[in-house]
């Protein structure tokens, strides 16, 4: 039974980085693990494409021939992709067992209210995939409290629509500081708490906030987020391995991965560790490195690579050194011209010191 994650988000959220940086850490740890681009402007991947919707159909083909606009033409590519959905099926079906992200288009509208999408997911359910979709978001929209009432309806609306087992990610939560401190701790953001708390941050970012009607969008918008009660954020630093490991453990958890992958026994030290969840980071200890500890762990993270860099410079003048004392040893221990015996197929070795 194959396993895939769908990638979703708008744009700038890191989709693409993502798929190169995970294809890279599945690789690593034995998981075998292919990416199909079905983003139709996508024409600079960073990653080895297993399948590309520009064989099938161009962004620029679609605005050309349809005069079209880019998001008309990527709606309008995403329904041609659904009008030859064997296309898709065959290449998949080539792939074997392989894990498969999927790096999808960043138009929201693909992914909130138009049926394409869905309905090509759900059609590769059928082929057997066991899929997860993953909803990146840039953590930048901590940074303002509109930005992030607008992420999590965003988040919500998405949730509605893909009607499959779903994570959110809040990306790039190494740049996170960089911004200037936040009003809450991360764990407010990433569980969503109580929302009612970050109505006065809204209504003192803009003048225009404070107005009575606003605050009554404001209140009701907050209420519908509580209501529903489902969303809530995963963080993610793509550059970090802890981090990767950490996201992956809960993409397995929600996908069923978890529960025995294609690779069965021949599971990697790396696979077990992931499968049995020996990493251990809660959103406490996020804070904490990318937070509050951020030059303190940046600093002891460089340390760590010098020392092994260093002990691997050891190693190697070890080896080679070995490499020569050998040679010396040989030299003293076979005469030249292989001594007497020569021709007969049979050394004669001296003793040394003899």
């Amino acid at each position: 039974m194959p396993f895939a994650q769908l990638v979703v988000g708008p744009p700038g959220s890191g989709k693409s980085t993502y798929c190169n940086g995970m294809h890279q850490f599945m690789s690593a740890i034995g998981r075998k693990c292919s990416i199909v681009n079905l983003d139709p402007a996508n024409d600079r991947t960073s990653y080895p494409c297993a399948l590309d919707v520009r064989d099938l159909v161009t962004l620029d083909e679609i605005m050309r021939e349809e005069e079209l606009g880019p998001n008309g033409g990527t709606l309008y590519a995403i329904e041609e992709l659904e009008n030859n959905i064997e296309w898709l099926e065959k290449g998949l079906t080539d792939l074997g067992e392989d894990y498969v992200l999927f790096d999808c288009p960043g138009q929201v509208e693909i992914f909130t209210h138009h049926s394409s999408l869905r309905n090509i997911f759900f059609r590769i359910q059928k082929l057997g995939y066991r899929l997860v979709v993953l909803h990146l978001t840039d953590s930048y929209c901590l940074t303002l409290p509109s930005l992030y009432l607008s992420s999590l309806l965003l988040a919500l609306r998405t949730m509605l629509q893909m009607d499959l087992p779903h994570l959110n990610v809040l990306t790039k939560i190494d740049n996170l500081s960089s911004y200037g401190p936040l009003p809450f701790n991360l764990d407010f953001y990433a569980e969503v708490h109580d929302l009612s708390y970050m109505l006065p941050h809204l209504a003192n970012e803009s003048p225009l906030l404070k107005n009575p009607k606003f605050e009554g969008l404001n209140r009701a918008i907050v209420d519908l987020v509580e209501d529903f009660g489902l969303v809530s954020f995963e963080t993610l630093a793509v550059e970090d391995k802890k981090s990767m490991m950490q996201l992956l453990q809960a993409i397995d958890r929600a996908g069923g991965y978890v529960f025995g992958g294609a690779e069965g026994a021949n599971d990697t030290v790396w696979q077990v560790a992931m499968r049995e969840g020996m990493t251990t980071m809660d959103i406490r200890d996020v804070q904490e490195r990318w937070l509050d500890k951020k030059d303190e762990y940046d600093e002891l993270e460089r340390r760590e690579l010098e020392e092994e860099a260093r002990r691997l410079r050891g190693d190697d003048q070890g080896a080679a050194t070995e490499a020569d004392d050998a040679d010396e040893l040989l030299g003293e221990m076979i005469p030249p011209g292989g001594g007497s015996g020569t021709g007969t197929g049979v050394k004669v070795v001296r003793k040394i010191g003899s």
